[in-house]
């Protein structure tokens, strides 16, 4: 398994792969990136970034997902609980993975490779937000050591549960 920065090559797999995401959370009455979201222009804004990756095994990608350095601004206010630091942290956005490799344990090695970038960067706390319903990922998340800190609103209003993981 290998990460590596996604390029405008990749955005039609990654597409692929985001909606068999869409499809499976429709299907699961799941209300999470549906209204054509992440679209085209999202990916394309996170390749611009260099914030884009995806995961390739056996020289096919498997699986997508963003990792930002930056703040981000709808965790600066989380409700019903508290993060576990404040200190500079790394936020991973629009992780989604291949039907071919979904529940096969290939997450802990994902975001063990996630962690080890994160470390490459002296940043030792990974946050990420999901929605309630999405216990795939909300279990994917505990099981893999992150925390279940509170609650968090999207710009649009949406609410996600955020989870924090130290990494030292």
């Amino acid at each position: 398994m290998k990460i590596r920065h996604s390029n405008n090559q990749d955005i039609e797999v990654i597409m692929t792969i985001i909606k068999q995401a869409q499809d499976y959370f429709k299907s699961s009455g799941i209300d999470q990136w549906q209204n054509n979201y992440p679209n085209n222009q999202v990916i394309e804004n996170d390749i611009r970034l260099n914030e884009s990756y995806v995961i390739e095994m056996d020289e096919k990608i498997v699986g997508t997902y963003v990792l930002s350095f930056r703040n981000e601004d709808t965790y600066n206010t989380i409700y019903d609980g508290a993060w576990l630091t404040n200190e500079k942290y790394a936020v991973v956005h629009r992780i989604a993975f291949d039907q071919s490799i979904k529940g096969k344990g290939y997450s802990r090695e994902i975001l063990n490779m996630i962690s080890s970038q994160c470390i490459e960067q002296t940043i030792f706390s990974i946050k990420i937000d999901t929605h309630e319903d999405n216990l795939v990922m909300r279990n994917m998340l505990i099981s893999n050591g992150f925390e279940l800190c509170g609650t968090i609103f999207l710009r649009d209003g949406n609410k996600r549960l955020a989870y924090e993981k130290r990494l030292k």
